[in-house]
């Protein structure tokens, strides 16, 4: 059943994943005014002639948003005509067009405009609900016709506490991007300790990289908490365990490869890894959330 919908989405998910990643790179590179501040004309260009390596890393970036912010919305009237009869599927289908415009929007004005670092960090924050928008959608064409679709039974206690997760979640995603956006990735040289302090203070590049430490290693502990109560609880709901379990393995992942752009001078390929990381984590707990929100008489 849906079988094309499926594949599209299958793509779509894909293709968001790699706009999210393009978006972390463009950060990373310091590649975000590549085009000068001209959208969506690249220098006044259609095709930018003689690009330096930003002004590719920028365009490419450009294209390939302006390409899937096209997908999205042709997968979100596609599942909205296909799914309808699923209580999740409008309100999704809602959020991915309506994340998608914004994130184009947002950086369309970032360049024109030029925006706070504080305001710039929200992009990412977006790019992450794209992508879990599209990707519950896709979740939701492979679950249609389906007679054994997760509807967990938990207490509202537990519910709630997913739900404290995937905010809290969302508040780091935002701090990390933060400190990408005010360059103190390496404000805090050597880990545990801050440059050989126990508390540096939350002032300035080195208390943001200090505090969103804090808070991400918080996030651990957050998921440590519901993964201990799947175990104890909630062994015989399946969504649920894995749910959990990909998040405690996702969050661990996401620990190490944050104190390793601590020792690795805040490399390519560790910075995007973490990029990615947090974005599967994120996506993870709203598939969490979706199931749990589900009621039996459904």
């Amino acid at each position: 059943m849906h079988r094309f919908l499926k594949i599209f989405g299958v793509i779509t998910s894909v293709g968001m994943l790699i706009v999210l990643m393009q978006g972390a790179l463009v950060t990373k590179t310091g590649s975000g005014e590549g085009c000068g501040a001209t959208w969506p004309l690249c220098f006044g260009e259609v095709i930018p002639t003689s690009p330096a390596i930003e002004t590719i890393i920028e365009y490419s970036h450009r294209i390939v948003s302006g390409f899937m912010g096209l997908l999205i919305i042709i997968f979100a009237i596609w599942a909205w005509k296909k799914l309808s009869h699923l209580r999740e599927t409008k309100f999704l289908a809602i959020m991915a067009v309506f994340f998608i415009i914004f994130q184009g929007l947002l950086g369309a004005g970032a360049v024109v405009f030029g925006q706070s670092k504080a305001i710039l960090a929200l992009h990412f924050g977006i790019s992450a609900i794209s992508l879990a928008t599209v990707v519950l959608l896709t979740v939701l064409a492979f679950e249609d016709g389906k007679r054994n679709v997760p509807v967990p039974n938990v207490s509202k206690s537990f519910r709630n506490y997913v739900f404290f997760a995937i905010i809290y979640c969302y508040l780091v995603i935002y701090t990390g991007a933060y400190v990408k956006h005010t360059q103190a990735t390496l404000a805090c040289a050597g880990f545990p300790l801050c440059n050989g302090q126990i508390f540096p203070g939350f002032t300035g590049p080195i208390g943001s990289h200090y505090f969103h430490r804090i808070v991400g290693i918080a996030l651990f502990f957050v998921i440590l908490v519901m993964f201990i109560w799947v175990l104890r609880h909630y062994r015989h709901e399946r969504s649920v365990v894995w749910g959990a379990g990909l998040s405690l393995l996702f969050i661990t992942a996401q620990l190490v490869s944050g104190i390793a752009i601590v020792f690795t001078a805040a490399s390519l390929f560790t910075a995007m890894l973490h990029a990615l990381i947090i974005s599967l984590l994120f996506t993870t707990l709203c598939y969490l959330t979706m199931v749990l929100t589900r009621k039996k008489d459904n």
